[in-house]
């Protein structure tokens, strides 16, 4: 149906990517001092963080559908709609390696 190791290169080579990204500082704390930092600093500041924060969940949420991508290789259920249970399209893979639905099946759920 596909081809699977290929796909699989892709989706580790993403997994690689979104792990290997740093910089995103601890989304817990906000550090300033009080003492040089004026009150619009720490608005940035605190709008730096909630940006970050949602970076960092993007890319767990990301990291979370590459996983069950790969489980879905090894179970050799990889490229079939857990919906209808046909084919996802290569060409849709290719964009989305961790894509679960063929696009009428994702149509649908969208609405």
């Amino acid at each position: 149906m596909t081809d699977s190791e290929a796909f699989r290169q892709r989706i580790l080579e993403r997994q690689r990517e979104l792990l290997g990204e740093a910089g995103i500082p601890d989304p817990d704390t906000v550090e300033l001092d009080q003492t040089r930092v004026g009150r619009v600093s720490r608005m940035d500041a605190l709008q730096q963080q909630q940006m970050d924060l949602a970076l960092r969940r993007r890319q767990e949420g990301e990291l979370a559908a590459l996983d069950n991508a790969l489980r879905r290789i090894e179970d050799g259920v990889y490229g079939e709609c857990l919906e209808c249970g046909g084919a996802i399209n290569p060409k849709r893979l290719e964009i989305d390696p961790a894509a679960t639905h063929c696009i009428d099946c994702a149509s649908a759920l969208e609405h």
